[in-house]
């Protein structure tokens, strides 16, 4: 089985920063992609961004692009999103993913991730 726990979600004022942290543990495999996803009141789950297992690619939705960052640390089995430039529309929860088999590249697809953390709240005010 594997854990996913995020954290680093709040309130904070549009053109702020914020910085999510995914703690992934149990029988996670190390080079294995991750994703954000998110999810506004009354709206599917969407893909924020991933990063791959091998080569460390990073990948975005067009709406982040510019503003979010994906990185990764592998000893800690960690991944981070860190959020700048916020906008009241990135409001959602932020969930972390992973199907811990991937290791090239990065789907944007929910239906392909197995394992997913509990979420945690972003909220940006105007």
């Amino acid at each position: 089985q594997v854990q996913l726990i995020e954290s680093g979600g709040g309130l904070v004022q549009a053109g702020g920063s914020l910085r999510l942290t995914c703690a992934a543990s149990g029988r996670i495999i190390t080079r294995t992609s991750m994703a954000w996803f998110r999810q506004a009141p009354g709206k599917d789950r969407e893909f924020v961004g991933g990063i791959s297992g091998i080569g460390k690619n990073t990948d975005y939705a067009d709406s982040v692009k510019g503003r979010f960052t994906i990185s990764e640390d592998n000893a800690k089995n960690t991944v981070y999103l860190q959020m700048n430039s916020l906008k009241p529309d990135d409001t959602a929860v932020y969930y972390c993913a992973t199907d811990n088999y991937r290791a090239v590249g990065v789907s944007t697809k929910e239906y392909e991730y197995e394992y997913w953390g509990q979420g945690t709240q972003v909220t940006v005010s105007s």
